[in-house]
C-alpha cells in the first residue's frame, strides 16, 4: 500500500512540476512533449501496478 502511495505522490509531484513549466513557458511544442511524458509515466505506472499484483491462479496453486 505504501508503494502505491509513494508512486502516486511521485506522479503528482512530476505533474505539478511540468504544469508549472508549461504555464510559465507557453509553447505548443513544449506542451506536446510534456503531455507525451505524462502519458508515458501514467502508462508505466498502470502497467507496473498490474504486474505487481499476484494472479489468482498463482494463489490457488499453493
Amino acid at each position: 500500500m505504501t508503494d502505491k502511495l509513494m508512486a502516486l505522490l511521485a506522479l503528482a509531484v512530476l505533474t505539478a512540476y511540468l504544469a508549472i513549466l508549461v504555464v510559465y513557458v507557453p509553447r505548443l511544442d513544449l506542451g506536446l512533449v510534456v503531455g507525451a511524458t505524462l502519458l508515458l509515466v501514467a502508462y508505466d505506472f498502470l502497467v507496473h501496478e498490474r504486474r505487481s499484483k499476484p494472479s489468482r491462479s498463482a494463489e490457488e496453486s499453493d
